[in-house]
């Protein structure tokens, strides 16, 4: 009962040779007329046959996997690309096999390593550490490589990353139609990657308006990554906000700037993660959203749509960038301009989503 089908029982059951058989499996390297095609392919249903991958990879020297170094699968931006990967390479034939970084280097590198010994076709990395090029372990090997949302500047394989200065300066706009001419931005602990370009671009756009505001202090010791104060280099009046990118710790730094009636009247978040503990802290601290604090999020994670109030998000493009991404590791695209964002106006802004 347990034995494999193999081409050879659906040679029998089809009446043909399991050469043909193969071609059909295989969809080449020889035509097979229409009516033996489906003849084939109906008995291979009928008995519930699958292709055996492991010989296959033996025979083409490839294995139809495509590994997917991923930051941080716990966060739901990161989980929509490995969403959009996946439906790319399922048109390419390719099963993907996920590997989480956590956001470690070291175990970044241990998983581009793991993959490599599987033996996989390609890799995509949406990196945790831009500044180790973990692709070129990949190139001294013959695989193919792409860095996704994140990756070395002058790394050995190609980088697909949205527009986020055009996120960010879409944001500021939107906020200032809204009368708040100097929203505070909520960054992370270090200015790194794609969060470090959100920053420098909000810095940028909020120089020419900003107002002098209230300097939140210090965080209390035993939250460390939760930091709020005015950045030394950001513009004057700009409230530069620092948290870890989880809900708890934006959360907890929002109760404190409220206790400390030092909490911006706007607020932009690099991201949704950070933006839902905002909401949340407020909610806690009797702090109504959007009466008296504005938020946007510049990530558009599919949740954004179901908080208290609806967020206001930047949707990333996650799915071009899914798109490019493949369509550079099998050779069939040039590199092309960083797909752009699009603002979704809902509650926490102040806009009526009705």
């Amino acid at each position: 009962m347990n034995k494999p089908i193999t081409l050879a029982d659906v040679a029998r059951r089809a009446g043909t040779s399991t050469a043909v058989v193969s071609y059909v499996i295989n969809d080449g390297p020889r035509p097979v007329a229409a009516a033996t095609r489906e003849r084939v392919l109906a008995a291979a249903a009928e008995l519930g046959y699958r292709p055996n991958r492991i010989a296959r990879a033996l025979r083409s020297r490839t294995t139809g996997v495509v590994g997917l170094v991923l930051a941080d699968a716990l966060n739901p931006y990161f989980g929509a690309l490995a969403e959009h990967v996946e439906q790319e390479l399922t048109g390419h034939d390719r099963l993907m096999l996920i590997g989480n970084a956590g956001y470690s280097a070291e175990r970044q590198r241990h998983l581009v390593e793991r993959f490599l010994a599987a033996q996989v076709d390609a890799l995509v990395i949406v990196s945790a550490d831009a500044t180790d090029d973990v692709a070129r372990h990949a190139a001294q090997a013959g695989v193919p490589a792409v860095y996704l949302h994140n990756g070395p500047a002058a790394g050995s394989a190609p980088l697909v990353a949205a527009d986020n200065e055009h996120a960010v300066r879409e944001a500021v706009a939107h906020l200032r139609a809204h009368g708040h001419h100097d929203p505070a931005f909520l960054a992370g602990p270090h200015d790194t990657g794609p969060v470090g370009l959100r920053r420098l671009t909000w810095q940028e756009s909020a120089a020419p308006a900003v107002n002098p505001g209230p300097a939140p202090g210090p965080a209390p010791s035993a939250a460390p990554d939760a930091t709020p104060g005015p950045a030394p280099d950001a513009a004057p009046g700009a409230v530069l906000l620092r948290s870890a990118y989880s809900r708890a710790d934006a959360d907890a730094l929002t109760r404190r700037l409220i206790a400390g009636g030092v909490m911006p009247r706007a607020l932009i978040t690099a991201t949704d993660e950070q933006a839902v503990g905002v909401l949340s802290g407020a909610c806690a601290a009797g702090l109504a959203v959007p009466d008296d604090l504005a938020v946007i999020s510049l990530d558009g994670t599919p949740g954004s749509a179901h908080t208290a109030p609806a967020l206001t998000v930047t949707r990333q493009p996650v799915a071009d960038m899914a798109r490019q991404a493949v369509a550079l590791l099998f050779g069939r695209a040039a590199p092309a301009p960083a797909p752009r964002a699009t603002l979704i106006a809902r509650r926490s802004c102040g806009c009526d989503s009705r």
